[in-house]
C-alpha cells in the first residue's frame, strides 16, 4: 500500500492518493448493495464530504505538461488503457467515474460507461461498431427509437438488418445468422430482453451458441449487445449468459425517480474500448449532475426494485382472472414447460415489475382504462417509484408501421404497466375501479 502522499517524479508538490476501496472482508466479496454506499470515492479527497460533490467544471488542471500529454495519449488511443487522470468533461469527470465504477459492480463487469440517455448509449455503440454495408442482426420487437435508428437512420448509410422473434429457438437463430453471414459482414447482434413492450424473452445462451458456431470466438466474431433495461441489473445479468455488452436506459430502474435521463453500457475492457473512443469523439457522456443523482439512486436500487417486483406480483394476480382482461404478459405467469419459461428459468432471478396487459377490445377500451386510472399516472417510461401506464401502439411505438406492429403483437388493446412502490392494495383498487370504465 502506498503512503497517503506521493511525490510526482518531476518533483512537483506531493499530492494525496485515494485510499484503496474495501471490496471484501475476510475473503468474502461485499454485495453490490453495500458497495453502492462508498465504492470508488474517498471523502478525504473532497474535504471530507460524506457524499461526492457535484463537479461542475468543463476542464481539469494538469499537474504538469508531461501529465497532460500522458492523459491525452490515453484519451486519443495512442496508449491503451484510457486516461489516467481527469482531462475534459467530454471525456471524463469525477461524478461519472464514480458512477461507472458502481454501475459495473452490479454485473461483475470489467468496465462501464454512462451516457446522456439510453438512446445515446445505443447510438454510440452502433456508431462505434458498424460501418456502411454492414449487417445488424437483431431480436424483435425492439424499442421503437432503436428500430428507427437501425432501420431508417443507419439504413441511409447502407447498413442492413435482419431479425428473429424474441423467443426464437436455436434453429431459428441459426437460420437468420446464417443468412446474414451469406449476405455480408455481420457487425453486431443486438438483442432486447425482455422485449419492449411485449415482455418476450430472448435466449441469450442460444444466440451465443449460434454466433460461436457460425463465426467462431475470435476478435472478428460479431459482438452480442443486449438492452437489459426491463430486468437489469437486479433480475437479469446477461454477461453471465454470453452477452459482450449490456446496455441500459438508466432513466428507468437505475435512476428510478423519473427525474433524470441517462444511459449506460457495461462489459469487458476490450468490448468497452471502442465505445469509449466513440463517446470521447461525439460527446455523449452523462452530465455531472445526472451522474450525481444516479449515485444517490443506486444506493436504493435493490430496495426499490424488490418492492416494485412484489407489488407487481400482487397486481398481476388480480388482473389475471378479471373478465375484462384477455391476458397478462407477466413473466411470473409463463406456462410451465414452455420455451419462454425455460429461458426465464435459466436467465432470470425475478419477474420484474413491468408487464403487458391485453384488454378485451381495442383502442377504445385501452384508452378508457388509462383515462380512468387515479393512482397510476398516464405517462411513458418505466421503472420509477410511481406506477405508470401507457398505450404502446398509440404512443411509444406509434412510428412503427401498422403491419409490423401487428406481427410483433403490439396491438391496440395492449396497455404497458410499470408498477411502482406504492401500497399494493391501493394499486389493486385503482386497477379495479379503472376496469369498471372499460
Amino acid at each position: 500500500m502506498k503512503d497517503e502522499t506521493e511525490a510526482d517524479l518531476s518533483g512537483a508538490t506531493p499530492r494525496r492518493r485515494p485510499k484503496p476501496d474495501v471490496v471484501e472482508l475476510g475473503g468474502r466479496p461485499l454485495k453490490p448493495a453495500t458497495l453502492m454506499m462508498g465504492h470508488g470515492y474517498d471523502p478525504m479527497l473532497s474535504e471530507g464530504a460524506l457524499k461526492p460533490p457535484i463537479f461542475l467544471t468543463s476542464t481539469f488542471v494538469f499537474e504538469n505538461a508531461a501529465a497532460g500529454k500522458r492523459h491525452f495519449e490515453g484519451v486519443t488511443g495512442k496508449r491503451p488503457g484510457g486516461a489516467e487522470g481527469l482531462v475534459y468533461s467530454r471525456f471524463n469527470g469525477p461524478n461519472q467515474e464514480i458512477l461507472e465504477d458502481r454501475l459495473g459492480v452490479w454485473e461483475d463487469a470489467e468496465d462501464a460507461l454512462t451516457f446522456s440517455s439510453g438512446m445515446a448509449a445505443i447510438a454510440t455503440v452502433l456508431l462505434a461498431l458498424v460501418k456502411p454495408g454492414d449487417i445488424i442482426v437483431h431480436s424483435a420487437p425492439l424499442y421503437a427509437a432503436t428500430e428507427t435508428l437501425i432501420g431508417k437512420i443507419l439504413g441511409r448509410f447502407g447498413v442492413h438488418w435482419l431479425d428473429f422473434p424474441a423467443g426464437a429457438s436455436r434453429e431459428e437463430i441459426d437460420a437468420v445468422l446464417g443468412r446474414a453471414q451469406a449476405e455480408g459482414r455481420v457487425a453486431l447482434i443486438y438483442l432486447e430482453s425482455p422485449a419492449n413492450p411485449t415482455n418476450a424473452l430472448v435466449d441469450v445462451e442460444a444466440v451465443k451458441a449460434s454466433r460461436d458456431a457460425l463465426f467462431g470466438t475470435g476478435p472478428d466474431a460479431p459482438p452480442i449487445a443486449i438492452d437489459n433495461t426491463f430486468l437489469g441489473p437486479l433480475w437479469q445479468k446477461p454477461l453471465r449468459h454470453g452477452a459482450d455488452l449490456v446496455l441500459y436506459s438508466l432513466t428507468k430502474y437505475a435512476g428510478g425517480h423519473s427525474d433524470l435521463v441517462a444511459g449506460g453500457a457495461v462489459g469487458s475492457k476490450a468490448a468497452i474500448a471502442p465505445i469509449r473512443a466513440m463517446r470521447n469523439t461525439i460527446g455523449t457522456i452523462t452530465d455531472p449532475h445526472s451522474a450525481w443523482m444516479l449515485l444517490r439512486s443506486l444506493e436504493t436500487l435493490e430496495l426499490r426494485m424488490s418492492r416494485a417486483g412484489e407489488n407487481a406480483a400482487k397486481v398481476c394476480a388480480y388482473l389475471r382472472d378479471h373478465p375484462k382482461v384477455e391476458t397478462v404478459g407477466y413473466l411470473g405467469f409463463l406456462e410451465e414447460g414452455s420455451r419462454q419459461a425455460d429461458i426465464y428459468r435459466r436467465h432470470c432471478t425475478g419477474a420484474g415489475s413491468t408487464f403487458s396487459l391485453y384488454l378485451k377490445g381495442g383502442e377504445k377500451e385501452s384508452f378508457a382504462f388509462l383515462d380512468a386510472l387515479k393512482i397510476a399516472k398516464l405517462a411513458v417510461s418505466l421503472g420509477g417509484t410511481e406506477t405508470l401506464a401507457s398505450a404502446p401502439a398509440a404512443m411509444t411505438h406509434l412510428s412503427v408501421p401498422d403491419e409490423r406492429k401487428l406481427a410483433l403483437g403490439i396491438t391496440d388493446n395492449l396497455v404497458r404497466i410499470s408498477i411502482g412502490v406504492e401500497d399494493a392494495d391501493d394499486l389493486v383498487a385503482d386497477m379495479e375501479q379503472a376496469l369498471k370504465a372499460v
